[in-house]
């Protein structure tokens, strides 16, 4: 039947007339309404304010056609509350509709992580590692708050960035709008048919694009069996191409199922072979999140898993995203190591092992904790300087480059160094002077205040060895004008 086409019916007297579909559905909609109104009069119930008007019911019937369009006859069969919503939606209780209407769309939501990667998945999506270790099974899922579901959907690409934003606004509704909580909000029947057509539209039927299928036929072969070689030197390509964010839940996601306590040693070998491959491509957001992480579980006690995250951060020398609380107790543990094994007998053997340990620490922006500061430049000069006999070839290029990472303020430090009497008594060496004059200048474009550059100036042209500097009443009077 068309929409032109009336249908018949009979009159109280008994006469045959035709009503438009419109029309006529709304009689349906209206009689029912009226039987059920009556039959809560007669119970004593309310019936004001209980069912939504009669044509925003209308509106919604008609636009969920349109809205199922999407589905396929399988996905229809199975959409259990979309049913429902539409029948709660009918009789007017559309609170109760966007309610089942939220229901399926966390069943799909849940299902899709199901077919993805569980583990990965909650490695992602939960952040509290307490909450984390009782996560485990598909069963588990009904304990992650939908927020966090939806969230770890977008983050692993289930869910689009647009889709996402399109359902945590429903979700927000859900919360303050519908029949799981008391509220005085009015929903409409055509928002009601555009949330089913956008959950539809971005959930259920959203197809997996090629990036989430490739990182997800990863995951499978690393828990799988171990990887080859060539496989593994196409995943680095792989790496190379993902996006930015995609790069970054990767990483968060390998790093969880690494931590995870009791993994296959194959996935866990597989992992580490990754784990330097896909390190270049991860932001430096993420990079201190891995070490927050490890601070975490020293913080609760999680020995077993703090072992493994500093295995990840050591196998790619992250010591610089450590946190503060970690950096500064191995940090002044390697000035203080550096500064034995350069002062042993063995000490071109020792050094670069050392030194590589403190540039790792660094980091490529030379950051050191405020309070190790004037203890990392005077460790540094002193090595730089050699002791007199001949350079650690091995360390002295990583010198050069710690240096090179001096701040204004480190290079303030360095250029004073000679005030310490255990590094002027190294510069009666000639070699050490020698390594004097080239510190100067590498640090030089670093010193940027006049009385500073007037020091420097000073220090350049003193006419007697640098040895003596700090004795001098002029170089005196220059390092009075400096500020403490």
């Amino acid at each position: 039947m068309t929409e032109s086409e009336s249908l018949p019916t009979t009159s109280a007297s008994g006469e045959v007339v035709r009503r438009e579909p419109r029309q006529a559905a709304l009689d349906g909609l209206r009689d029912f309404q009226d039987l059920i109104l009556t039959r809560l009069g007669d119970l004593g119930l309310p019936t004001e304010d209980v069912l939504v008007a009669l044509n925003q019911r209308h509106a919604l019937l008609q636009s969920t056609e349109h809205a199922l369009a999407a589905l396929d006859d399988e996905q229809r069969a199975r959409s259990t509350y979309i049913a429902k919503m539409i029948m709660a939606g009918s009789v007017g209780l559309f609170d109760a509709a966007l309610n089942y209407l939220w229901d399926e769309t966390v069943i799909e939501l849940r299902k899709r992580v199901i077919g993805y990667d569980l583990s990965y998945f909650y490695a992602v999506a939960e952040t509290s590692q307490s909450r984390r270790n009782e996560l485990k099974s598909a069963e588990d899922l009904v304990k992650l708050d939908d927020a966090k579901l939806l969230s770890g959907a977008r983050q692993i690409g289930l869910i689009s960035d647009v889709g996402y934003r399109q359902i945590d606004h429903i979700r927000f509704m859900r919360n303050y709008a519908s029949a799981a909580h008391p509220n005085q909000v009015t929903l409409s029947g055509l928002q009601l048919a555009d949330w089913l057509e956008t959950c539809i539209r971005e959930v259920i039927t959203l197809p997996h694009n090629n990036v989430v299928a490739e990182i997800k036929k990863l995951l499978v072969n690393v828990q799988a069996a171990r990887l080859d070689n060539n496989y593994l030197a196409q995943a680095a390509v792989f790496f190379k191409g993902l996006p930015g964010e995609q790069a970054d839940t990767l990483a968060r996601g390998l790093f969880g199922v690494y931590t995870t306590v009791g993994g296959e040693p194959h996935a866990l070998d597989n992992i580490r072979e990754l784990w330097p491959k896909l390190w270049p491509y991860v932001s430096e957001d993420t990079r201190f999140w891995a070490g927050t992480r490890l601070a975490r579980f020293l913080a609760n006690a999680d020995q077993a898993q703090a072992v493994l995250a500093r295995q990840l951060i050591d196998l790619v020398q992250g010591g610089s995203y450590l946190p503060q609380e970690i950096k500064v107790t191995e940090l002044a543990e390697a000035l203080e190591e550096l500064l034995n094994v350069h002062l042993a007998w063995d000490n071109f053997y020792n050094e670069p092992r050392v030194a590589r340990r403190l540039a790792e620490l660094v980091g490529q922006h030379g950051s050191v904790p405020d309070n190790l500061v004037r203890q990392y430049v005077k460790t540094l000069v002193t090595v730089f300087l050699t002791n007199g006999h001949g350079e650690a070839k091995a360390a002295n290029p990583i010198y050069l480059d710690l240096i090179g990472r001096f701040d204004p303020e480190q290079a303030s430090i360095a250029l004073r160094a000679f005030t310490d009497a255990e590094i002027s008594s190294q510069l009666q060496r000639s070699l050490s002077r020698k390594k004097w004059d080239e510190l100067l200048n590498m640090i030089d474009v670093k010193i940027t205040s006049r009385p500073e550059r007037e020091l420097l100036q000073a220090v350049r042209e003193f006419p007697g060895t640098p040895d003596k500097l700090r004795l001098d009443s002029g170089i005196k009077r220059y390092l009075a004008a400096l500020p403490n």
